[in-house]
């Protein structure tokens, strides 16, 4: 799973972050609440530990309620010392799936955050992705778009299936790199750019309408145009 970790004390977020990394997660941390808002809302995550008091003008139940007004529905587990009854009541009524306060027993809270990631996930199995006239079928590996049919090699595939899971959220070069092609580290290669220019080639030249985006110093993004 990736999870996001939004925790300003430094000893509480290396706990955490890695205890969830031996845990076999991967985990992005931000340590003040604008830049966990930024990630919370731009990036795909299984799951999000969140504080509520933050530093960077923008507290927990801030990040929470932003990300509830955009329809975002990730799990949220609030780590915090607000540990009153009207505490917990007040970010579980804004949005928040679950409550620990501190101090706590990171054994307790992996079993929480694994549970509410998978309580997230649909039941009934994705079988097809679209994007505008943009559409995978998953089971017989075919791509279409405006009723074409597009031949794409298998990396390439995976590639547009990536992109297409998290439409209309940025994806970074860091997660190309973790969820295409199994690196952890950045090989300092232009193996992602010359992929998304080979997709784009197929998926977008022929069709006069662009559906993959370059987010500038953030990364990609499928989105259809409208209006």
């Amino acid at each position: 799973m990736r999870i996001l970790v939004v925790e300003d004390d430094k000893d509480v977020a290396g706990f955490v972050v890695r205890g969830l990394k031996e845990a076999g997660h991967v985990v992005e941390h931000a340590d003040n609440g604008r830049d966990g808002l930024f990630l919370a809302a731009s990036e795909a995550f299984d799951a999000i530990v969140l504080d509520r008091m933050l530093p960077g003008g923008v507290d927990g139940l801030r990040i929470l309620e932003t990300l509830r007004g955009q329809q975002n529905t990730v799990p949220v587990l609030f780590l915090s010392a607000m540990a009153e009854v009207d505490d917990r009541v007040r970010g579980l009524k804004a949005g928040g799936d679950d409550y620990v306060t501190k101090p706590f027993a990171f054994s307790e809270l992996l079993a929480r955050v694994e549970a509410l990631a998978r309580r997230g996930k649909s039941d009934a199995p994705v079988t097809k992705l679209t994007a505008g006239d943009l559409e995978i079928d998953l089971l017989s590996r075919q791509v279409r778009r405006a009723g074409q049919k597009i031949d794409l090699q298998p990396r390439e595939f995976r590639l547009l299936e990536y992109l297409m899971r998290h439409s209309g959220q940025v994806v970074t070069r860091t997660m190309l790199l973790e969820g295409v092609w199994d690196y952890h580290f950045d090989p300092q290669t232009n193996v992602i750019d010359v992929h998304i220019s080979r997709l784009r080639q197929k998926i977008d030249k022929p069709f006069g309408s662009v559906l993959i985006h370059t987010v500038r110093n953030a990364g990609y993004m499928v989105r259809a145009e409208t209006g």
